[in-house]
């Protein structure tokens, strides 16, 4: 089974622009879209296997990373 890539851009695609301006004109986007790129880093080595942990740990990192989009795409909704 494909490991999927769950960056912000191939997540939302329509607001590529937005991202890149919010990134460098925002500080607080870019603070959550650094901790989202984190968060999605740590979950894609777990599931791929190169780093073990629990099922628990796996469901909250998930759990952080949709939140984290969840503020992410408000932010993006905020400026259109």
């Amino acid at each position: 089974m494909p490991i999927e890539n769950h960056s912000l851009a191939l997540e939302l695609p329509e607001y590529k622009d937005q991202i890149h301006t919010l990134k460098i004109n925002n500080g607080h986007f870019k603070s959550l879209h650094n901790q989202y790129n984190k968060v999605e880093h740590e979950i894609h080595r777990i599931e791929v296997g190169a780093e073990n942990t629990t099922d628990d740990y796996l469901h909250e990192r998930k759990k952080l990373r949709l939140n984290l989009k969840d503020q992410l795409l408000s932010m993006l909704k905020a400026v259109n």
